[in-house]
């Protein structure tokens, strides 16, 4: 194993790396697992969030920053001309249904403008190797047919599934038409330490706990979904970036899974148990516009990487779920 963690680190060691969306879950743990690796990492930020996780952890003081906006495209090409940028990583976009069902227009620039922005200057810039595009299983919209492998046809119908489908085929066509690297990556719902939408479920309950509210489920509680650890997602994303290596790899789409499909009603109780709270949750059956049952295989990615989720649901909040209660410890303070 040490002789690996030595070829890893040999892959990522002074690799000038670009991550859109830094300061989100996903890019500060994605940021802190680069900096370890040795990469140096610049972070394009259109908001400065002062309680961003992406503040917390070491590696931020070794991190550039360039202040810059997905929707205009020369913040972008002029970051990756002048760090030099030899990877991307795009996570960057409105990630919130619900703001999206209120402001699809925002979202559309946001998640398809952007898309097609950065993946424009990578294309002009001819610095950058590998470019992984974050989608999401919202890409594929409603199925009949579950789990989703990545064969099934991406077919949103609603404002923020619309705008990971089209992201994900601009991404597709950037490749096929211009013979670009790149790889896309789709995962179900992230959780996990720094997410501070506390309008989802796995914050929102927690901090409904703390301060002794009983938990709100905007849908009946029956909806399906995949939930992944942000830890397990971070590997995704590197293990597939190293694979990118291979000419087998290059333009090809990913499904990033725990197979642990369960309803919002569900994972509620497993919070509430987790932290041994008596709270009955409300159900508040308001959802709408948003799909019934969402799960991914992730066989190709077990296939073709020898990627597997690590964490289960309960390993993943017992990581999480401290780092909250010192969140809202601090933020009681202050």
């Amino acid at each position: 194993m040490e002789g690996v963690e030595i070829m890893e680190k040999k892959f990522w060691f002074q690799k000038s790396v670009l991550v859109t969306g830094g300061s989100g879950l996903l890019g500060s743990w994605l940021v802190d697992m680069l900096i370890e690796k040795g990469a140096t990492v610049t972070v394009m930020m259109r908001d400065k969030v002062p309680s961003s996780r992406l503040y917390e952890i070491d590696g931020w003081k070794k991190t550039n920053v360039a202040r810059g906006e997905l929707e205009n495209y020369y913040d972008i090409e002029r970051t990756i001309n002048e760090y030099e940028i030899d990877t991307v990583f795009h996570l960057g976009a409105q990630t919130i249904v619900g703001t999206a069902n209120r402001s699809p227009i925002s979202t559309f620039k946001a998640n398809i403008e952007g898309t097609w922005n950065v993946l424009e200057a990578c294309r002009n810039a001819k610095l950058v190797k590998k470019i992984v595009i974050a989608s999401s299983d919202k890409a594929y919209g409603d199925q009949e047919k579950l789990p989703y492998d990545e064969n099934t046809p991406l077919q949103g119908r609603h404002p923020y599934d619309v705008s990971k489908s089209c992201a994900d085929l601009i991404a597709q066509s950037y490749h096929h038409t211009y013979a670009m690297p790149i790889c896309i990556a789709r995962c179900g719902n992230i959780y996990g330490p720094g997410d501070l939408n506390f309008n989802r479920i796995v914050p929102g309950t927690i901090r409904s706990i703390v301060t002794g509210e009983r938990p709100q489920i905007r849908s009946d509680g029956t909806y399906v979904r995949d939930y992944i650890y942000v830890k397990d997602v971070v590997d995704a994303y590197v293990t597939l970036t190293e694979n990118m290596e291979r000419k087998e790899i290059i333009g090809e789409a990913f499904n990033f899974s725990t197979k642990n499909k369960i309803t919002v009603l569900e994972l509620v109780k497993i919070v509430l148990k987790e932290m041994k709270s008596k709270l009955e949750p409300v159900i508040l059956s308001e959802a709408n516009a948003e799909i019934k049952k969402q799960y991914l295989s992730s066989e190709k990615a077990k296939k073709l990487l020898g990627w597997e989720a690590k964490y289960t649901i309960e390993h993943g909040l017992r990581e999480t779920i401290p780092w909250y209660l010192n969140y809202i410890k601090n933020e009681r303070t202050a």
